[in-house]
């Protein structure tokens, strides 16, 4: 069988001389000194909803755990897929085997050496391919079509029952011992950290993993994930000084931050919108939606939360996708406060709308987007309140019990077109919106299974166009990152996707004398 090879390379961000010991400074070319050794704390604002990788929902929880578990591959800073705990993969012509060269070595952090078994009991137990014994592994919906995984002489076959050539995004998914009972309280992985300990509500700790692969990082030897009650609160305690590291600051703050710290400026590759339940009143009806649409002044939001920063977009995919993503559907909706008020008269409601926006209360930047829109939608006769709920509460509630009117929050994905519009076809337990579109569902699965690049590309932009022209929610921007960091401190990374990589962080001065 002729097959698509792929040849993948180290992350050059991460190569350096290993001969360096702790407190000296290596010669890898970076303008900044080195230094080895040290620990920092890292504010985080919201508790994590499990140590186990294949059952952790929240992205603030992954985004955290990335630090311990690895996948088969990883992606690098420019959205290259990179090796991680396989050295090297291969992708049949016709879409229908993935084929993956495992690294040889590789141990976990028990000491166990990585074997196809652990990779085969990993994909198998997160394509939920192992019955019924943990019904609440958070399945990834890409692997219903793993029909088989086996072993071959240096690695593992992943099997599909049709076509999928998009699929290597999903093969980042974390691969554990198969062997090992305790991931819910002591979890092992193969990553560049190694789990230390856990206080619900108070901190999540991980200390440098000494076997890793990749020879010289992590620098760091302990990183204190600190688990804030607010944002509020990691803010005073980042302007105290006994948090090192913040992100999800907002313009309002990085400004008062200006001197004391740097400002880190990247991308969250988030979609950020006001999600509108379809299927209640008076969002079952597609002129209320477009009414909202019309009604919302995107670019005052990022001047007034964001401080001009972040992409405006008009659907639901990331810019930076850009063989993908539709940049012309941004014109859609302008701002129009006449437009709104017509269709909403059209529909049946000349004296205007009321309605609840839910909000996560630990993400103060869509707090702050929501203060922006309430303002923005009386100036169309539209009454918004905000209800603030807990992260816990937000998660049950609005997003697997669908009890809500609407909620501002960041969509993420793995790197993946399919991913990105995976929460809007119908049998989809992330479809939280309730959009049920016969056209969009038949769509969405040619565009899974063919392997045409520029069909598919084509596919992806009219199932776009439909979900904006069926005004599914009202799409905002993909928002800036703005990340505190501590002078002493340099390699702070942004990834294309929603990650706090602590293995390229180091001090720039001494660490012994940096405390």
């Amino acid at each position: 069988m002729k097959k698509i090879k792929f040849f993948v390379m180290l992350l050059a961000a991460l190569t350096v001389l290993c001969a360096c010991t702790n407190g000296t400074k290596p010669e890898n070319g970076n303008s900044d000194s080195v230094y080895y050794g040290g620990d920092i704390v890292v504010g985080i604002t919201q508790d994590l909803d499990s140590l186990d990788p294949h059952k952790a929902v929240a992205a603030g929880t992954k985004e955290v755990l990335y630090n311990i578990f690895e996948g088969l591959i990883t992606v690098s800073k420019d959205g290259r897929f990179v090796p991680a705990v396989a050295e090297s993969y291969t992708i049949s012509e016709d879409g229908t085997v993935y084929s993956f060269k495992l690294r040889p070595g590789v141990k976990f952090h028990n000491g166990k050496t990585v074997t196809a078994d652990d990779v085969i009991y990993s994909l198998k137990r997160a394509a939920g391919m192992l019955g019924d014994s943990e019904p609440d592994i958070n399945k990834i919906a890409a692997f219903s079509i793993i029909s088989d995984i086996k072993a071959t002489a240096d690695g593992v076959d992943v099997i599909l029952s049709e076509p999928n050539t998009e699929l290597i995004g999903f093969f980042t998914s974390s691969i554990i011992p198969c062997d090992y009972k305790e991931q819910a309280t002591k979890p092992v992985g193969t990553g560049p950290f190694k789990f230390e300990s856990y206080d619900a509500l108070q901190k999540f700790v991980v200390v440098k993993n000494e076997d890793y692969y990749i020879k010289g990082v992590p620098y760091l030897d302990k990183v204190t994930f600190k688990i804030s009650a607010s944002t509020d609160a990691a803010f005073m305690e980042l302007m105290a000084g006994s948090i090192d590291i913040l992100p999800y600051l907002t313009n309002d703050q990085a400004t008062q931050l200006a001197g004391k710290v740097d400002i880190a400026d990247g991308t969250m590759n988030l979609v950020q919108a006001l999600f509108l339940n379809n299927a209640v009143k008076p969002f079952d009806d597609v002129r209320v939606r477009q009414a909202i649409c019309y009604a919302i002044n995107r670019q005052e939001i990022l001047d007034l939360v964001a401080g001009g920063r972040g992409v405006i977009i008009g659907t639901n995919m990331f810019p930076s996708f850009t063989e993908f993503y539709d940049g012309s559907l941004v014109d859609t909706y302008p701002y129009n406060v006449d437009k709104a008020k017509e269709l909403l008269k059209e529909a049946g409601y000349p004296d205007g709308i009321s309605f609840s926006i839910t909000i996560p209360s630990n993400y103060e930047f869509h707090v702050k987007t929501g203060e922006v829109i309430v303002d923005q939608l009386k100036k169309a006769g539209i009454n918004a309140e905000i209800k603030l709920v807990e992260w816990g509460t937000w998660v049950s509630d609005t997003y697997v019990g669908r009890q809500f009117e609407s909620t501002i929050v960041g969509l993420d994905s793995k790197l993946a077109p399919s991913d990105v519009l995976r929460f809007f076809f119908k049998d989809s337990s992330k479809n939280f919106v309730n959009y049920f579109s016969d056209d969009f569902d038949a769509l969405f699965a040619k565009a899974k299974k063919t392997v045409n690049e520029t069909e598919k590309a084509d596919y992806y932009k009219q199932l776009e166009k439909m979900l904006t022209d069926d005004a599914v929610s009202a799409f905002i921007q993909s928002p800036a990152q703005l990340v505190a960091v501590n002078k002493k401190l340099g390699g702070y990374t942004f990834y294309p996707v929603f990650v706090q990589d602590m293995s390229t962080v180091y001090y720039k001065t001494d660490p012994k004398s940096s405390k």
